[in-house]
């Protein structure tokens, strides 16, 4: 008879920590849904549908990607230049071999940078921050990486003749560079997702 009230004890114990968990998951995500309709919204109703990415806005976002990008260039060299000053002088052949390394990391660093945000979430750090992001242009979603590498030779050859190649989304429907032609992207505005906050659920009791 103990044995079976120590179980149905157990059992209501159990109920009481599962509906206290509901409860609080719940309240979370009414605390979500209420602070979004408090919080004013800082993107309007064409941001929301998708609008194609401006001249201005795609540009900032470019610099502030280039800026990361040359800031830990800058960082790794000053760490190379800094082993190699103790060493005092380095064969002639040594230091030539030593360019031509940091270069090539260069590189690889500059187009690793931007093909893996394009093709992961369509979105570079310098994107993030002005809340727009790369699309197929069939509106099917991310990129892959093939993609994202001929996006970034477009880029390049859209910066030779004059920044012609940027220019020309100005006559274009969809605000289309050389790169969006190439890649057959587009950017859009990308407004930013509310935040869950989670609560922490009350342990079960033993």
């Amino acid at each position: 008879m103990s044995g079976g009230r120590d179980l149905a004890e157990d059992a209501d114990r159990r109920a009481r920590h599962i509906a206290a968990a509901a409860r609080a998951q719940a309240a979370a995500a009414a605390r979500v849904r209420a602070g979004a309709r408090a919080r004013p919204s800082t993107t309007t109703d064409a941001e929301r549908a998708g609008a194609y990415a401006g001249l201005v806005t795609r540009a900032v976002a470019y610099s502030l990607d280039l800026a990361l990008v040359n800031v830990v260039a800058l960082l790794v060299g000053a760490a190379v230049a800094l082993v190699t000053s103790v060493l005092h002088r380095l064969p002639h052949g040594l230091e030539t071999a030593l360019g031509v390394a940091l270069a090539c990391t260069y590189v690889v660093w500059l187009v690793g940078y931007f093909v893996a945000f394009w093709s992961s979430n369509g979105q570079t750090p310098g994107d993030r921050v002005m809340r727009i992001r790369v699309i197929d242009a069939r509106g099917t979603g991310r990129i892959g990486v093939v993609r994202a590498v001929v996006r970034f030779v477009g880029v390049v050859l859209a910066t030779i003749p004059l920044l012609a190649g940027f220019l020309i989304m100005l006559w274009d429907d969809r605000r289309r560079c050389l790169q969006d032609r190439m890649a057959r992207t587009v950017v859009v505005h990308a407004p930013p997702q509310p935040r869950i906050v989670r609560q922490r659920i009350p342990p079960e009791p033993p």
